[in-house]
């Protein structure tokens, strides 16, 4: 399994390690005065991926629980290993995605840039998308990637053709997250964390009214297709939740929102 050594002096499993890096750079932004946490806080990450969150919250808080969700094969088995990385017995980890049903659906699994996984076709409409994203990410990447100071913007194109080469149409089970919280019998949820490519709106429309209750903290990644960045923001107000709401500099020219929430 590939390797790849984070801007902070760690080593993780990956599958791009070049990904893994822009991730961890990504991750990192979620950690400011307004997302509160603790030793003993329980924390759901939706949309794991290779589980950079739960490392870095390891990290942070070596004793924290951390329930990561990750329906991708290939990504999943990557995000276990990082969970036996992590050295925190805590850190478990989940081989099905979350929405507001029990369902199989056929996923679109790029290898070669796994983070663009989607059952949502819709969110990278064309290649220009892309490269708009792919030239955000270069111009905001980490501060020890000096060699992108020498790769020209025209040849962006390649490299975006590259990371959507061999695409391949998988099936992954999904389960409603009120279902989840029955079933790991949780009684708190200290930050609920929503990154799945555009299924964000089925994960919050999967929580029952009861469970709201035990939900104090929230970080979507939005991609604000049909207004629904309003959608999840009205929603999560009449809950009684307090918004912020950001555009990351490397994803300025994109529909993706981060969106903090906390009571």
């Amino acid at each position: 399994m590939k390797k790849t050594t984070l801007i902070n002096g760690d080593t993780i499993f990956c599958i791009n390690s070049l990904e893994a890096q822009m991730l961890h750079e990504h991750i990192t932004g979620y950690f400011d005065d307004f997302i509160n946490l603790e030793q003993s806080d329980t924390i759901l990450d939706i949309g794991a991926n290779i589980g950079i969150l739960g490392l870095e919250l390891s990290r942070k808080y070596p004793m924290i629980n951390i329930h990561s969700f990750e329906p991708i094969d290939d990504i999943f088995s990557v995000l276990k290993a990082n969970t036996v990385l992590s050295n925190n017995k805590n850190f478990k980890s989940y081989n099905f995605g979350i929405s507001d049903k029990s369902e199989s659906i056929e996923l679109t699994y790029f290898p070669n840039a796994p983070a663009l996984s989607s059952a949502n076709d819709e969110i990278w409409n064309s290649k220009e998308d892309l490269i708009e994203a792919f030239d955000g990410s270069m111009q905001n990447a980490p501060s020890n990637w000096w060699w992108k100071k020498f790769i020209p913007k025209f040849t962006y194109a390649f490299f975006v053709k590259n990371l959507i080469r061999n695409k391949k149409k998988i099936t992954c089970n999904l389960k409603p997250l009120s279902k989840v919280i029955e079933e790991l019998s949780l009684k708190k949820i200290d930050l609920l964390k929503i990154d799945c490519e555009g299924n964000e709106h089925k994960v919050i429309n999967g929580i029952n009214k009861q469970n709201w209750s035990i939900i104090n903290q929230l970080i979507i990644e939005i991609n604000d297709i049909d207004d629904r960045l309003k959608y999840i923001e009205n929603k999560l107000k009449k809950l009684g939740f307090k918004i912020k709401i950001i555009q990351e500099p490397a994803l300025e020219k994109t529909n993706l929102y981060n969106l903090f929430a906390k009571k």
